[in-house]
């Protein structure tokens, strides 16, 4: 019996010390990675200048607020100058019954103001085709009249910094529809 109990103690023993060694061996392993802590620094010139990186973060984030903000309202303008572009259109032709040269530009300053409106919106030159083509001059200018007010009202609705498939696709229709009045006028 005696050899027994001597047997067992040991056996604990030898479990404790396994236990002890486990246990070194890990507060030695984490060592190393309590010697990598940061410290606050006492330095001053460090603490400006990540005090100062945090300003110049800050107002960069602010410029970049107040440069999406100001191309929207950019792009809003835009639309609505296209709204009123289309809508002299149509009482220009409504009164000569055709288009004169000043009509023209103003026929190619809203073809600007489409291309301008979609590069804001993300999109990119596409030719399409539009089903259901006016075949003349009056019901394209009806037509284009009728798209920008929808542009217009699709540009406001909009977020800034979104990229829009239905603003893109809508441009891309009354820039097709500009093609079609020009073909139209040439032919006239």
């Amino acid at each position: 019996m005696i050899s027994v109990t001597t047997t067992r103690s040991s056996r604990g023993l030898d479990r404790l010390y396994k236990l002890l060694f486990m246990a070194a061996l890990v507060a030695l392993c984490s060592l190393p990675a309590a010697g990598q802590r940061r410290w606050p620094s006492t330095d001053p010139n460090l603490r400006e200048d990540r005090h100062a990186a945090a300003l110049e973060a800050e107002m960069r984030a602010k410029r970049e607020i107040e440069e999406a903000n100001k191309a929207h309202q950019e792009n809003v303008t835009r639309a609505r100058n296209l709204v009123s572009l289309s809508e002299s259109l149509v009482k220009a032709f409504e009164e000569k019954h055709q288009l004169d040269r000043e009509d023209i530009k103003k026929l190619e300053k809203a073809e600007k103001l489409v291309k301008s409106i979609r590069e804001a919106a993300g999109g990119a030159d596409l030719d399409i085709n539009v089903d259901g083509r006016p075949s003349d001059l009056r019901a394209a200018l009806c037509k284009l009249s009728e798209l920008s007010e929808s542009l217009k009202k699709r540009v406001e609705k909009t977020p800034k910094r979104v990229v829009s498939t239905a603003i893109i696709d809508e441009a891309n229709v009354l820039l097709e529809l500009i093609r079609t009045v020009r073909s139209i006028q040439a032919r006239a």
